[in-house]
């Protein structure tokens, strides 16, 4: 029987021949990818603060508000699941991975994609469509290409969240075809939904097991437990608020759901001896991103529930707080271990997560002020983001683009 592995194993367990595969930034899918979704963080969200400003015309694209949500979804994180998945589904199978031309050509796909979206307007809505719907099924064909054969069923999963992002992004641009009316804001959300889950999955495993391997190492006596129960309700929890808020909207029953997976995140987060570990960034850093989870998904329980909570407070929460801290945080172990570095962070890069959870903090709190002062609340925000990832861009770009310093692939 195949051992099982972890769903962010990236790194190959058996050793490849030097030589086999090309070096640098086309070495494994995860290097152009988060390198390029780094960069473009930087420069999307200050472009969309500027626009919410009136200082700057967003691309006619749909509603500027929409084009906002796509370009960080189908953009952004579309960028962290593809470097992901195309890197770890070959140490799954124990096949080859992605990389050289073939995976120069699937993120030339992606950068295409944000070439359109910013020239929307100018573009023929037909041809944004088809340049920008063409990157999420690339990436679900390369990913089964390398998984099939496998009899490893349950990484198909990652494949299948791929594709739903994939159906959700043809619902926003058929939409803005003209093809049908409605459609965009409830596929936008089903999109983000889709992705906590993902979170709540991953998480589930990396987070407690990177942080007992820890307490272990530092001799502490400590047991992190993880309760299969509270994972499992979280994630069904949330795999139903997604169907329901797509089929039928917001209502107390999506406030329902929301709350149930909000409190069981919460306890199976106060089973990760959080505290023990609050002096290692590396660490932190996952179970901040896991605490924004659940104050998300309590916020959308209390504003769907009836409570004077803005919707985007809990929209917010998830994105900006659980998907982008989350996205950090992984994105800066896996390019030290992946590529043959210790896992000791570059300089600056603590700051980096400070102010990615402040521009999280930031923008949520952003609805609940003034009008004068939400528009400074949104700019510290946007700068806030813009400066993190710069700051990952900055610190990883040799990382990044220059070969393993042990001579292997990857």
């Amino acid at each position: 029987m195949t051992p099982k592995r972890s769903l962010l194993a990236i790194q190959p367990e058996t050793e490849i021949p030097p030589g086999t595969e090309p070096f640098g930034l086309w070495g494994r899918a995860f290097r152009p990818f988060f390198l390029g979704l780094a960069i473009y963080g930087a420069l999307a969200v200050p472009w969309w603060a500027l626009t919410w400003l009136g200082t700057l015309p967003a691309p006619a694209w749909l509603v500027p508000m929409w084009w906002h949500g796509h370009e960080m979804l189908f953009g952004f994180v579309a960028a962290a699941i593809a470097g992901f998945l195309l890197t770890a589904s070959a140490v799954w199978t124990g096949g080859p991975a992605l990389s050289g031309a073939p995976l120069a050509a699937v993120f030339g796909l992606w950068v295409a994609g944000r070439i359109a979206f910013a020239a929307a307007g100018i573009l023929p809505a037909w041809l944004v469509a088809a340049v920008d719907g063409a990157f999420l099924p690339a990436v679900a064909l390369a990913a089964v290409r390398t998984l099939w054969g496998s009899r490893q069923i349950r990484n198909y999963a990652v494949v299948g969240l791929v594709v739903a992002l994939a159906v959700a992004n043809a619902g926003m641009h058929a939409e803005a075809l003209g093809l049908v009316v409605g459609v965009a804001g409830r596929a936008l959300r089903l999109g983000v939904d889709g992705v906590v889950v993902l979170l709540l999955v991953i998480g589930g495993r990396i987070t407690p097991a990177f942080t007992q391997a820890v307490l272990r190492r530092r001799g502490l006596d400590h047991n992190v437990h993880s309760w299969k129960w509270a994972g499992a309700l979280a994630i069904g929890a949330t795999g139903a608020l997604a169907v329901v808020t797509a089929v039928a909207g917001r209502s107390p029953a999506t406030g329902l759901l929301a709350a149930i997976a909000g409190l069981a995140a919460a306890v199976r987060l106060a089973g990760w001896q959080t505290w023990q570990i609050r002096f290692d960034p590396l660490l932190w850093s996952l179970h901040a991103g896991a605490a924004w989870i659940v104050v998300g998904l309590l916020l959308v329980a209390a504003s769907d529930l009836g409570a004077a909570i803005p919707a985007a407070a809990g929209l917010h929460a998830l994105t900006a707080g659980a998907i982008g801290a989350t996205i950090l945080a992984v994105i800066t172990r896996v390019g030290l271990g992946h590529t043959g570095r210790p896992l000791a962070l570059p300089g600056g890069i603590v700051l980096a997560y400070g102010l990615v959870h402040a521009a999280a903090a930031t923008r949520v709190a952003a609805p609940f002020v003034a009008a004068g002062n939400q528009r400074a609340l949104l700019l510290v925000s946007g700068v806030a983001w813009a400066l993190a990832f710069g700051i990952f861009a900055v610190r990883y770009w040799p990382i990044l683009t220059t070969p393993r310093p042990d001579g292997r692939p990857g």
